[in-house]
């Protein structure tokens, strides 16, 4: 599998994680991530090491980083723990939004023998609060194209919470229960931007990868990149 590295220095590397690929793969003889990153180091280098400090669901594209030493994956760790890694998603929902923008906040109970999340009433044991902003952006018969950004990292959090407020993901098999949008082959979902401090040289970058997919081809525009998110290779 071609890999697209979108930035790579001696600590990290920043590539698009198509959809349908995992992360990381218990199974014998899939390909996931972590091992494909690791081979393609080992065709380059002596150190194969790939540090995984974030996750992405299987069926979800997008912007990943992954550390190349010990000492940057503890700091991307760090960051992910205390909310300065900031995470905007691009999701393509069934039907007209209610409202146009909002903030979702609910809570959510994992369910580990379906791998599904509800919402559920605050205070219900296992719970997790889960949190997120979004921007309706564009708008074609039948669907819209979201701006998401995810405030807390929860199971599923963005197809249960947008499900919830009515506006569940094309291709989402698991929690759209309508006909709609299910002739993709993957949820309408993808990791758009993502950026956090350099763990060496301490300076804040940002990285942008546009969706792909017949799906999102249905909007003629996306996000302009912002000004504030710049990649170190420009």
């Amino acid at each position: 599998m071609e890999i697209d590295i979108l930035y790579e220095d001696g600590q990290l590397l920043v590539c698009r994680k198509p959809a349908g690929v995992p992360v990381q793969s218990g199974k014998v003889g899939q390909k996931d991530m972590v091992s494909i990153l690791r081979n393609y180091r080992n065709g380059k280098e002596g150190d194969t090491y790939i540090g995984l400090v974030h996750r992405l669901d299987q069926p979800v594209q997008g912007v990943m980083v992954f550390a190349k030493t010990k000492m940057a994956a503890a700091g991307l760790s760090r960051q992910i723990t205390d909310g300065r890694m900031k995470k905007q998603y691009l999701a393509v929902t069934c039907g007209k939004p209610m409202k146009k923008q909002g903030a979702l906040v609910d809570y959510l109970l994992k369910d580990g023998r379906t791998n599904t999340s509800s919402i559920v009433p605050e205070g219900t044991k296992g719970a997790k609060r889960a949190e997120l902003r979004y921007r309706i952006i564009a708008e074609t018969p039948g669907y819209a194209l979201a701006e998401i950004d995810l405030l807390t990292g929860r199971h599923h959090q963005i197809r249960v919470q947008m499900t919830g407020a009515g506006m569940p993901l094309a291709g989402d098999r698991k929690y759209n229960l309508s006909d709609a949008g299910q002739t993709e082959k993957y949820v309408a979902l993808a990791a758009h931007r993502l950026s956090f401090e350099h763990p060496v040289l301490k300076k804040e970058i940002c990285f942008e990868g546009k969706p792909e997919g017949a799906i999102f081809k249905k909007f003629e525009s996306f996000p302009e990149k912002t000004d504030e998110c710049k990649n170190l290779t420009e």
